[in-house]
C-alpha cells in the first residue's frame, strides 16, 4: 500500500498574534485501489554540480506606478531584465499592477557586496530530469532552507551538458511559491525542449534572500486528503486553507504540491491559486499532481498567502 505524506506548514505574518494558532488538522486516509506495481520510467544520467550561492546585496522595495513596464524599470536601476525577474518571479512582466511592490536588486556595488555580504546557505540536495514523448526534459532541484527564517525569491540556473562538459542549454528555474518556510524543501523547475535524455545537469543558485516575512501571512492547511491513483501517475490533493482571526485578510492564496517516488526523487509539481480569506475563515482547494517520471509513492503540501 502507499504512503501518504501530510504536511501542512505554518506561515509568519505581518501582524504576529500573541500566541502560535492551534494546529487542529485532522489528516483522513484514503485507501487506493490495488493493483501490479508499475514499472518505473527511466531517468537521464544526472551529474549534480554543488556550487557556492553568488552574493547579492540587500534589494529594496518599489512601488510599481501607471505606466511602468519591466524594461523601463530595469533600465532605469542599471539591472537586466533577467535580474529583475529573478528578484520577481511571481510578477508577471505584462501585467504589473499599480501599487504592488518590485524588489530591485541593489547592482551599485557589486564587488564590495561580494566582498562583505556572506552567502544565504540553500543548498541542493538533489537534481533529476525526465524526458517527455516528444524529445525534451523536465528537470528539477531541490533546494532546502535549513535556516530559522524563510527564503524568498529562490532562483537557480539549472545548465544541460554533454558528456564533454559542452554546455547545450540553460535557464533561470524558479520555485512553485515566493518562498521556502525554515526547515523545508521546494524545487526550482524548468522545461527543455529537444534535448537529449543523456544531458547531465548543473545546477547554481542564483538568489535566495532571508526575510523575517513581515508580508506573508499565517495560513495553515487542515484536513488535507492525498489518494494516489492506483497507476502511481497522478494524485489528487484536497484540504481547506484557514486563516487565524488574529491574522489580516488575504488576498492571495497559493497551495503547492510536490510528487516523490519511492527514491525521494521529485517527480511532479503543481500550483493551486486561490482567492481571498477574510480573518477567521477557511477556503476549500482540490487538485491533481501527476508524474512526470516514476511513480508517485508520496506528496508534501505547502502553502502561502499574502
Amino acid at each position: 500500500m502507499r504512503n501518504f505524506l501530510f504536511s501542512f506548514i505554518f506561515l509568519i505574518t505581518a501582524c504576529t498574534p500573541t500566541s502560535a494558532p492551534a494546529q487542529n488538522t485532522a489528516n483522513n486516509s484514503l485507501e487506493p485501489y490495488l493493483t501490479a506495481t508499475p514499472s518505473l520510467t527511466p531517468t537521464p544520467n544526472v551529474l549534480v554540480i554543488f556550487e557556492t550561492p553568488i552574493p547579492t546585496a540587500t534589494p529594496f522595495v518599489y512601488t510599481i506606478k501607471s505606466g511602468d513596464t519591466f524594461s523601463e524599470l530595469a533600465e532605469q536601476f542599471k539591472i537586466s531584465q533577467d535580474e529583475l525577474r529573478a528578484a520577481n518571479p511571481d510578477v508577471s512582466p505584462n501585467s504589473m499592477s499599480v501599487g504592488a511592490t518590485l524588489l530591485i536588486p541593489d547592482s551599485s556595488a557589486p564587488l564590495a557586496a561580494a566582498a562583505t555580504l556572506t552567502p544565504v546557505p540553500a543548498p541542493v540536495t538533489q537534481a533529476v530530469c525526465h524526458p517527455t514523448a516528444d524529445g525534451g526534459l523536465w528537470c528539477f532541484a531541490l533546494i532546502q532552507n535549513n535556516t530559522p527564517d524563510i527564503l524568498e525569491n529562490i532562483s537557480a540556473q539549472i545548465t544541460l551538458l554533454d558528456e564533454n562538459n559542452n554546455a547545450l542549454a540553460s535557464q533561470i528555474a524558479f520555485t512553485p511559491l515566493d518562498m521556502i518556510p525554515p526547515n523545508a524543501s521546494l524545487p526550482v523547475y524548468v522545461f527543455f525542449s529537444n534535448t537529449p535524455a543523456s544531458a547531465n545537469v548543473q545546477v547554481q543558485i542564483l538568489s535566495a534572500i532571508q526575510s523575517n516575512a513581515s508580508r506573508y501571512l499565517p495560513a495553515t492547511l487542515n484536513n488535507i486528503v492525498t489518494q494516489i491513483d492506483w497507476n502511481g501517475l497522478t494524485a489528487q490533493v484536497s484540504g481547506q486553507i484557514h486563516l487565524p482571526a488574529e491574522s489580516t485578510a488575504a488576498t492571495q492564496v497559493w497551495v503547492a504540491a510536490v510528487a516523490y517516488d519511492k527514491d525521494g526523487r521529485v517527480v511532479g509539481v503543481k500550483r493551486w491559486e486561490g482567492g481571498a480569506i477574510q480573518p477567521g475563515g477557511s477556503i476549500p482547494f482540490s487538485f491533481l499532481v501527476s508524474s512526470l517520471g516514476s511513480a508517485i509513492d508520496a506528496v508534501e503540501v505547502l502553502v502561502e498567502a499574502k
